[in-house]
């Protein structure tokens, strides 16, 4: 019987790195969910993935952007990804908030 053909994006899933923070402490860190969330958009679930890490692609953003703005260096581009980026630590923030509250009423 012929075996089912795996991907590579299911290889990777298969071998997700361990949290260490969550391994040592036993509860998620502020980036848990961030590998999963990459996966799930490299599939093209764009909603699975801000379930898993809702900052993914608000980073990925800021992260390209940074690579083109020291590129093309753009007039306000400094200034657009200081606040992006402050955008992306308040959503972590609150996601971690949210994690941590909903994880204490289990």
């Amino acid at each position: 019987m012929a075996q089912p053909q795996h991907s590579f994006l299911d290889w990777i899933g298969e071998h997700l790195f361990t949290c260490p923070f969550r391994a040592h402490f036993g509860f998620d860190c502020p980036g848990c969910g961030f590998q999963r969330s990459v996966l799930a958009l490299f599939r093209g679930d764009l909603i699975a993935s801000f379930k898993f890490y809702p900052a993914t692609i608000p980073l990925i953003f800021v992260i390209v952007f940074t690579i083109v703005h020291l590129k093309v260096d753009f007039k306000f581009g400094a200034q657009l990804i200081k606040i992006v980026f402050a955008g992306v630590a308040v959503i972590i923030l609150i996601n971690y908030i949210y994690k941590i509250y909903t994880h204490q009423l289990i």
